[in-house]
């Protein structure tokens, strides 16, 4: 028994990974192209271990894909391989449509092959899980019940409607072709090994360096927020029992507005590591607002919790303590990975 997880070395793929092999000692054959947001970093706790294979590689590199299952003959493929940055998105949709929605496409046909080799038991029991994000739903108002699996798809973003084409793809496949898939939504995660070109990693590293802490318009975009572990336990739980055909959406319950967030950062940040310079409020600059930046998302995670017995373990409090002493104690990783590339790319965003 063994899994294929593509996208294993990002952000939530490699929790992910490491959550896994702390769980079980079932195998993870992990392909990732290792893009700027890849870093086998993450994964040096696994060095040696025969229970991790990694394979570096493009999804859309269909030779490859075949081979590996072929070889591995997983009975899950675990889908997170994505660009995944708004921002991005915007200046440069393409590499967003590549990766998404033509290297989901190529997944599910080299799955497809795979899963039709397949007989008694073992086909029965394959999962092609894709794992999407609530942004594919589009904005709430204020006063909007949260996002529900029946909501309609309003994307405002090439990255949400990169997303929501990838979905679309995992849905006709079954449909059309019977794969047995399963997909998850979630909601903004956080914690460990977060690339800082999002919210709160970037808020951190930039106000333990004297640096301006850049909050979009007016701050008040809200979103629910999910540490990254309590999603990899709900993807487990989707894995394990979701039906196939079905989406699960996968939230923390933890509605919050950005310019909250970056001010329960700035003061965790005064309580662990005090500046000489003053509070870490200080730096807090508002900049002009991305275009088309969605108001609002909130996540219903009412259906996975009745048929899967899923809930978050953490509450927004004790999660983002965790992940604001995770970069305290690593100063190391986030050294490494800001880059010159990483530079040049804030200094584009940001001015």
């Amino acid at each position: 028994m063994t899994i294929l997880v593509t996208g294993g070395a990002g952000f939530i793929g490699s929790n992910f990974v490491l959550d896994w092999l702390r769980q079980c000692d079932e195998p993870v054959i992990n392909l990732d192209a290792l893009t700027y947001a890849g870093n086998l970093e993450n994964l040096a706790s696994l060095q040696g271990d025969a229970r991790h294979v990694f394979v570096k590689g493009d999804i859309g590199d269909r030779a490859l894909v075949d081979s590996l299952l072929a070889q591995h003959r997983p009975r899950a493929l675990v889908h997170f391989a994505a660009e995944s940055h708004v921002d991005r998105s915007i200046h440069g949709p393409g590499a967003f449509m590549k990766t998404n929605v033509e290297g989901t496409f190529t997944l599910l046909e080299a799955a497809r092959a795979y899963w039709s080799t397949l007989e008694g038991d073992a086909k029965a029991g394959f999962r092609f899980h894709h794992v999407s994000t609530d942004e594919v739903y589009g904005s709430l108002k204020p006063t909007d019940p949260p996002f529900a699996e029946t909501n309609a798809y309003e994307p405002n973003s090439p990255y949400s409607a990169s997303k929501a084409a990838s979905d679309h793809l995992v849905r006709a496949w079954h449909h059309t072709y019977g794969l047995p898939v399963v997909t998850t939504n979630c909601s903004n995660n956080y914690g460990p090994y977060h690339f800082p070109e999002k919210l709160i990693p970037l808020m951190i590293v930039n106000a333990l360096a004297g640096k301006p802490l850049p909050v979009y318009g007016d701050g008040q975009q809200i979103r629910d927020w999910l540490y990254v572990t309590d999603h990899c336990s709900g993807i487990r739980a989707v894995l394990a029992g979701g039906t196939p055909g079905e989406t699960y959406n996968i939230g923390g319950w933890n509605e919050k507005a950005n310019i909250d967030i970056v001010k329960t950062v700035c003061a965790l940040l005064d309580e662990l590591k005090p500046s000489a310079e003053g509070p870490y409020a200080r730096l807090i600059t508002y900049v002009k607002d991305r275009p088309g930046h969605d108001r609002r998302y909130a996540i219903d995670a009412r259906k996975i919790e009745r048929e899967l017995g899923w809930r978050p373990a953490e509450t927004f409090e004790t999660g983002i303590r965790k992940t604001v002493q995770w970069y305290l104690d690593h100063p190391d990783w986030v050294a490494r990975v800001q880059s010159g590339a990483y530079r040049d790319w804030l200094d584009k965003q940001y001015g």
